[in-house]
C-alpha cells in the first residue's frame, strides 16, 4: 500500500527557514515523480516543486529561487527546504507521487498517492 507522510511543518517568521520530509512506503518506490504542493485556505493545491527518478528537477515560479526540493535516493526521504519564507507561503504543503515521468505530468490528477499534509504558518 502506498503511503506518504509529510513531516516539519510549522510556524515561522517572516524571513525563516522549514525543512519538510516527506517518508514514502516501499509501495511508493515504483512511482516516477514526487512533488510538493501548497494548499491557500478556499484554493486548490498549487505545484512548488517536483523530482523524478533520474534527478530531474523542476520548480514553479513561486519557489522563487528561495525552495530547493531534494533526496539521497530513490528510497529516501524527499525534502523541501524553505528559506526566506512569506507569508504568502502559508498553507498546507502535500507532497505526492505519479506514475508518470515529472515532465509528462500534465496536472493534479497525474499525481496519484497523497499526503495527509503539513501545515506552514508564516507570520510575525
Amino acid at each position: 500500500q502506498v503511503r506518504l507522510t509529510e513531516s516539519g511543518g510549522g510556524s515561522v517568521q517572516p524571513g525563516g527557514s522549514l525543512r519538510l520530509s516527506c517518508e514514502a512506503s516501499e509501495d511508493t518506490y515504483s512511482q516516477k515523480c514526487m512533488g510538493w504542493f501548497r494548499q491557500a485556505p478556499g484554493k486548490e493545491p498549487e505545484g512548488v516543486a517536483a523530482i523524478d527518478t533520474d534527478g530531474n528537477i523542476q520548480y514553479a515560479e513561486r519557489a522563487d529561487g528561495r525552495f530547493t526540493i531534494s533526496h539521497d535516493s530513490w528510497k529516501s526521504p524527499v525534502y523541501l527546504e524553505m528559506n526566506s519564507l512569506k507569508p504568502e507561503d502559508s498553507g498546507i504543503y502535500y507532497c505526492a507521487a505519479s506514475p508518470r515521468r515529472c515532465r509528462t505530468v500534465r496536472g493534479l490528477s497525474d499525481f496519484v498517492y497523497w499526503g495527509p499534509g503539513t501545515q506552514v504558518t508564516v507570520s510575525s
